[in-house]
């Protein structure tokens, strides 16, 4: 079993923020920011090609709700959530990042330095998905 799903289990603790029947929402062992969360559906999958509509809808909602927290209460214009998949989900466990942003804070995107097809042929490949 996945930490994460020792966390869902109550196998490992967490400082949980809230929790439906389908989502659990508690804050990152190493955060960016204050307020920074991970966002875990109950049913572990590694890829968001396994979990229900219903689930990622309300993943949705809850960083709707974060966000307008962190503007309301914590005076953040800006947020981040951000989500890696495949054998890039490093826990195995689908996990959606929410965090805060303030000007200066020091995170940020590293960019690899290597040059990326962005042609039209690359938009009308993606456009397949949509088909």
């Amino acid at each position: 079993m996945c930490d994460f799903c020792k966390i869902i289990n109550k196998e490992i603790d967490a400082h949980v923020v809230h929790e439906t029947k389908r989502n659990i929402v508690f804050l990152d062992y190493c955060p960016t920011n204050k307020g920074h969360v991970l966002i875990c559906p109950k049913i572990h999958a590694s890829t968001i090609l396994d979990i229900p509509d219903d689930t990622l809808m309300e993943i949705n909602s809850i960083i709707k709700k974060l966000v307008k927290f962190y503007q309301d209460q914590y005076g953040a214009k800006s947020y981040t959530i951000m989500q890696n998949g495949g054998e890039c989900c490093e826990y195995g466990h689908y996990h959606m990042h929410c965090f805060p942003r303030y000007e200066g804070d020091g995170f940020g995107w590293v960019d690899s330095g290597k040059e990326h097809d962005h042609s039209e042929g690359v938009a009308k490949s993606l456009r397949e998905a949509f088909i």
